[in-house]
This record gives C-alpha cells, sequence and structure tokens, in this order.
C-alpha cells in the first residue's frame, strides 16, 4: 500500500477517532489541543495526515513550530506538554516522521522533537532525558490507601487535621493559577498565561480536572490533569513553600487519586519528571513504576529544548525569583511561549 503524507484537511471526528483506536494515544493527540495552540500562543500548527490508497487514515502527527530570536526555531509534537509524537500503523509512523524531517530541514529547524510514551521503528534518535512515574489504581480507594507504608498514610491525613480541604471543578482555574503562577516563580521559572488553562477548561470540560487545597480559604495548592483512555495523567501540580509543614501537595494527590478511581481510571500519571530529581523522588514514594519517555529528536547537531539548567540560560533562574510575583506572572507568558 502507497502512503501519502499531507496537511490533515479532515473534521475533528475523523481525527479524533483515529487517534484514540492507537497505541500510544494521550489526551494530548486530541484535535482539540490545535486551537489551544493557535488561540492561547498563536503558534503555527502543522497537523499532518498519512493516508493509504483508500484515502483512509494510517497516521497523524501533530507537529507545532516553536520560534523566537533569542530561543531559536524548533518543531515540537506536543511543546509545553508531555507526549504527542505519531500515532498509526508502523508505516504511517515511518512516513509522518520521514515527513517531519523534510519540513525540518527545509526550514533550518534548529530541533524537531516528537514526544512519544512508546518506542517506535523510526531512524531518529530518541531522548530518554525525562521519564513519567505510573501508579496501577484498584477499583476501591480504601484498597490503594492500605498499599502505602505508615509514614505516607500519616502525611496524607496531616493536611487535613490541619484544616486542609480540596476542591474540585472547572471553577477552579483562578485559583490552581494563583498558586501554579506563584510557584513557577519561586522556581525561578516563567509561568504560561491564564489564558491557556482558562481554554483547557472550556475546550476540554468533560476530561479536564482543576483541583486546589484550601487552608482557611487561602488557595495552598493545586493540580490540573486529563482523563485519556484508562488513565488520569496530573500533568501541573503545584503548592505554596509557606504551608510545606502543612503538606496540601499530599492531599491533593489523594484527593486526585481518589476521583481518578471513581472516573473509572486505572492508572495514575504522576507526569514529567527528570530521573533523579527532587520532583522524580516525590512521585517515587507513592510505590509506581518509571518508565522512559521516548522524545525522537531531528537536530544538525546536538541539542536540546531550552532549560534553566543549561549554562546559557543559568541567570534566569536567579533574576526571576528576585522579581515580585506580579511582574513575574504579567511578563512570563511572553517568554514561556517560545520555550517548547
Amino acid at each position: 500500500m502507497t502512503i501519502a503524507v499531507a496537511e490533515f484537511r479532515g473534521t475533528a471526528p475523523e481525527w479524533d477517532l483515529f487517534a484514540r483506536s492507537q497505541v500510544g494515544f494521550t489526551h494530548f493527540h486530541r484535535f482539540g489541543w490545535r486551537s489551544v495552540m493557535e488561540r492561547v500562543f498563536s503558534h503555527e500548527c502543522i497537523y499532518l495526515a498519512a493516508r493509504g490508497d483508500d484515502g483512509s487514515l494510517a497516521g497523524v502527527l501533530p507537529l507545532v513550530r516553536v520560534r523566537s530570536a533569542l530561543f531559536g526555531h524548533y518543531l515540537v509534537a506536543m511543546p509545553f506538554l508531555n507526549y504527542g509524537g505519531p500515532l498509526g500503523s508502523h508505516e504511517g509512523v515511518k512516513a509522518l516522521a520521514e515527513a517531519a524531517v523534510q519540513i525540518a530541514m527545509r526550514d533550518n529547524v534548529k530541533l524537531l522533537e516528537m514526544r512519544s510514551t512508546i518506542a517506535q521503528d523510526l531512524p531518529l534518535r530518541p531522548s530518554h532525558r525525562k521519564i513519567t512515574v505510573l501508579l496501577d489504581l484498584p477499583a476501591d480507594p480504601q484498597a490503594l490507601f492500605a498499599r502505602f507504608d505508615a509514614k505516607l498514610r500519616s502525611q496524607i491525613r496531616r493536611p487535613g487535621k490541619e484544616g486542609v480541604s480540596v476542591a474540585f471543578g472547572p471553577d477552579q482555574v483562578d485559583a490552581f493559577f494563583k498558586v501554579f503562577s506563584r510557584h513557577m516563580r519561586d522556581l525561578g521559572t516563567p509561568t504560561q498565561p491564564v489564558s491557556l488553562f482558562r481554554e483547557i477548561a472550556d475546550r476540554f470540560p468533560e476530561d479536564s480536572l482543576f483541583s486546589c487545597a484550601y487552608l482557611r480559604g487561602r488557595p495552598v495548592a493545586a493540580g490540573c490533569g486529563f482523563f485519556f483512555g484508562d488513565q488520569f495523567e496530573l500533568t501541573w501540580a503545584s503548592s505554596l513553600r509557606e504551608y510545606n509543614r502543612e503538606s496540601p501537595n499530599m492531599l491533593l494527590y489523594w484527593s486526585c487519586m481518589q476521583r481518578a478511581i471513581e472516573r473509572g481510571a486505572r492508572t495514575f500519571n504522576f507526569g514529567r519528571c527528570t530521573p533523579g530529581s527532587g520532583t522524580h523522588r516525590f512521585k517515587a514514594q507513592w510505590g509506581g513504576r518509571d518508565p522512559s519517555l521516548w522524545w525522537y529528536q531531528y537536530a544538525t547537531e546536538t541539542v536540546a529544548t531550552p532549560s534553566p539548567k543549561d549554562s546559557a540560560y543559568s541567570w534566569g533562574p536567579r533574576l526571576w525569583r528576585r522579581l515580585p510575583a506580579r511582574v513575574a506572572t504579567a511578563v512570563g507568558p511572553s517568554i514561556v511561549r517560545c520555550i517548547p
């Protein structure tokens, strides 16, 4: 069968129906993310489709172009997110990857990166610089709680004793962002815009989940995640450092696990992290496993997406932490939109 690759001109239902049926599907393969990238960031989306002789889909790839004078020119599937690499048959995925490389070569792209959860037979170098942590969920939350060791159970109970409570729903977006933006400033990292999360809540009302932990009426920890397949991924999670003693993030995570089980999820995905980092150690304490991610890359030289750990940008976090939170929140989105 001959495979032809071109920009996708079909409908969102056609794309989503195909993508959902493929191994490696994640929420970030949903066609709705195209409008999120365009409306929030004004990035060019190059959504590619591989089709057979009969016109039926053999593969899909949601590429997004991220370009700036400071950081360079990237093609990423998907930027700012953990996954989005090609889906489809072996022939379809191979054809999509070849087409993406041709675009990268034509446009003199600094880095093409296709972020997959699974190994694929591609003639491209995979990066394993990121992993995820997956926790198998039983059908009963109490069965999961019983699996935790005594120390972890005590850490989960403590916030409740301190008066922390957790709320869920799209009405938590602004409270989530208040915690998230402050947390990012404290880390020395520019924040995503609040418009991203409002767009997510509007675009994906059924399978996005916003949560916020409150102490005496103040939001002190928060999360945003997605249901897809039999998984729930907590993609963004934050807490305020001055409330570390009360450990509100422990109750937040546990409450999200309970909600995931109620919705029928069988895997709790903690999202990506760097192996051996403090974030990885926090996630590992829950007893999950650590699969490597397969981020396939094409570049003319050894390069990765920009990171605060790069020597060229190491000054950034030190400066950012000194900014007032209001200033960092106002300026951050214009910077982070160029860091995929």
